[in-house]
């Protein structure tokens, strides 16, 4: 069986694999990557980072700070922050780009951090981005950005493997912003949750790097873990195009400084004579496949407040609904291309932006910015009366000037609208292609800058076949249980959020103990969840466990209460690093929930069931008289439950190496 793109770069950069060792899909391995990016949140990650007992971090290569998320914020404890993050930096000897040089994905891409094969992880879920130049991005918690400074690595459970296929070709006028809306709207029943998503067919050949990027990045609000181009010409005339384009005007110590990860013609022409390795097997094994038709894509917005819900524009100028603002920014669509398609719409309507209408413009970074300048897009935006912000995140993150205000409705081009996360919770926003944004802004309602007619969407869907389970045998290492045995609790409820687990009115109670934090788990989802609890039993959820807020108390709360193990049909990828990082045994098993969905009846909010017996060697689990098979839990996830957590973990490895 081959391997799949995303299988081939996990191995890569696996840390202490065996020579000639597969990764396949499922598998829990301990990952050096390429880089790891903190933006402002790096002046969270520092006190995590001393909080292990680390004094230097292991690879000053490895990091890069990039400031763009509060840049606005001029207030003296706000420049304290940032100063220090540069004072670390350069104490470190960490590349570090300050507030103004853009955004810090678009910063990574354009300074040559993110080549072909690569790994290169972030704390910030738009890392994604990175799988448009053939590499894997993925995002981290901050716990694992600390782990990585302080030791080079951390762990990652490789996700399953989706397969989209990309056919024909765009009509005119349709970008990749409407081809990401496409996906999320027309695949909306979470087919690529936590999945990695490779594209791949005659399609993807027609799709500019500008295109690759904004739908790389919007595969994080499709719900994957990763959206990964295949590495092509495009690719590659991309990198051929940055090739001595490199510079850090912010590294330590420096003045012009170029970027530790610039890339030479001869780098570009080594990749491309390895694009085999680059590559997925032709008889790759993938959870589902789906396919969309380029052609049949038109310009659709998503929204109000809502990603996978989408409407066509033919659909929306019908509505007729107004605006009062709009917004060509952020990490998705605000580079070079996007900012000249946005004037070439303004240079064929002529006019100003419509009375009402504040319209905000900030580019994706300051390169960005001065190439739009130097050909005039940038001031024909502006002279048609476009607000400019500086390169940044700024109002896509609800920061800055020029949030939206209670009642108003907006379209934007960024990529998130959820509620309240843009301004007042009382307020609508779309979501929409530069082109879309530019022309609604002019008209002063939701319009496109040219007129399309409705068609049905070309969609397929193929979903893999069960395979029967292999034997596994697993190492069981020192201090980790080969098995266990316990009643199973039966929580039948699929998206359990984390107030569900535990309620956001403990969560900042710092004086909080541990067993007080045991004593409220799930109280918002069923009071009398303690009343059937018996120390030792199983918890059993389904679908999307542990989704909505990141607090790690929804982890650590039913770690203290004595529970051994949550078994899921699926978890947030976000709940299932904090268990681990925890110190807490999660896994899924979706033949599980559904056995027991068949055969419990008159379930309550929490049903006690049979007992279960867990076989972590052979990862397999019986109850009933059936078996069903798991994710094998390697050494690399065993070593943090034994060590009790990552941060433990880490500071172990600190003093051996001491």
């Amino acid at each position: 069986m081959g391997l799949t793109l995303v299988e081939k770069i996990a191995a890569r950069h696996a840390d202490g694999l065996a020579p000639g060792a597969i990764v396949r899909a499922g598998d829990f391995v301990s990952i050096r990557p390429r880089h790891v990016m903190t933006h402002d949140n790096t002046g969270a990650v520092i006190p995590k980072f001393k909080q292990i007992g680390a004094m230097a971090i292991a690879d000053p290569a490895q990091p890069v700070f990039a400031i763009d998320h509060d840049i606005q914020n001029v207030t003296p404890k706000n420049l304290e922050k940032y100063a220090k993050i540069e004072a670390f930096a350069r104490e470190q000897g960490v590349d570090f780009y300050p507030p103004g040089t853009g955004i810090s994905h678009q910063v990574m891409v354009e300074q040559g951090y993110v080549v072909p094969g690569a790994l290169v992880v972030a704390s910030d879920s738009h890392s994604n981005l990175y799988g448009a130049m053939a590499a894997l991005g993925t995002p981290v918690v901050r716990t694992d950005a600390a782990s990585i400074w302080a030791t080079g690595v951390t762990w990652w459970q490789v996700p399953k493997v989706a397969k989209v296929v990309l056919k024909g070709n765009l009509s005119a006028g349709v970008t990749g912003k409407d081809v990401i809306i496409a996906l999320c709207g027309l695949f909306n029943k979470d087919e690529v949750l936590n999945h990695a998503v490779e594209f791949m067919g005659d399609g993807v050949a027609n799709l500019p790097m500008s295109a690759r990027l904004t739908i790389a990045n919007m595969t994080t609000e499709w719900g994957a873990l990763a959206g990964v181009f295949p590495f092509d010409e495009v690719t590659m005339n991309y990198l051929r195009s940055r090739v001595g384009q490199f510079t850090n005007p912010g590294r330590p110590g420096t003045r012009g400084a170029t970027s530790r990860s610039g890339y030479t013609n001869a780098d570009i022409a080594a990749w491309w004579n390895d694009r085999a390795n680059l590559s997925a097997d032709a008889e790759a094994d993938y959870a589902i496949e789906l396919e969309l038709d380029l052609a049949t894509v038109v310009p659709h917005v998503s929204g109000p407040n809502e990603v996978k819900t989408m409407v066509s524009l033919p659909e929306m100028v019908r509505k007729h609904v107004p605006i009062q603002k709009a917004y060509l920014l952020s990490c998705v669509n605000a580079r070079f291309e996007d900012l000249h398609e946005a004037a070439e719409v303004v240079r064929g309507r002529g006019g100003r932006v419509a009375a009402g209408v504040e319209f905000y413009l900030a580019a994706a970074s300051a390169e960005v910015q001065a190439r739009s300048e130097s050909n005039g897009d940038w001031n024909t935006l502006v002279d048609a009366g476009a607000i400019p912000l500086p390169p940044g995140c700024g109002t896509c993150i609800g920061l800055g000037r020029g949030l939206v205000g209670k009642g108003e409705i907006a379209i934007s081009a960024t990529n998130r609208n959820f509620k309240g996360r843009m301004g007042d919770p009382d307020a609508q926003v779309y979501l929409g292609s530069p082109a879309v944004v530019a022309a609604s802004a002019l008209a002063g309602f939701i319009c496109a800058p040219q007129t399309f007619t409705d068609r049905a969407a070309g969609i397929t869907i193929r979903r893999a076949q069960s395979k029967p389970p292999s034997n596994v045998s697993v190492e069981i290492i020192d201090g980790f249980p080969p098995s266990l045995r316990g009643r199973v609790l039966f929580i039948d409820k699929d998206n359990l959020n984390t107030d569900g687990i535990f309620a956001g009115k403990h969560t900042y109670r710092d004086d909080i103990t541990p067993e007080e934090m045991a004593a409220v788990t799930f109280e918002n989802y069923d009071p009398n969840f303690n009343a059937l609890y018996r120390k030792g039993d199983v918890v059993v959820g389904g679908l999307n466990f542990g989704t909505g807020s990141s607090r790690e108390q929804a982890a650590t709360a039913l770690k203290f209460k004595g529970i051994p193990c949550v078994i899921a049909g699926s978890f947030s990828e976000t709940y299932k690093r904090n268990a681990f990082n925890n110190g807490f045994v999660v896994f899924e098993c979706p033949e599980l929930v559904t056995h027991l969905r068949a055969t419990l009846a008159d379930r309550a909010p929490t049903t006690v069931a049979s007992e279960i017996t867990i076989d972590y060697g052979k990862s397999m689990l019986t109850i009933d008289g059936k078996s069903f098979a798991f994710p094998p839990l390697s050494p690399a996830a065993q070593e943090l439950i034994v060590a009790g957590g990552a941060e433990n973990l880490v500071a172990a490895r600190l003093r051996k190496k001491a």
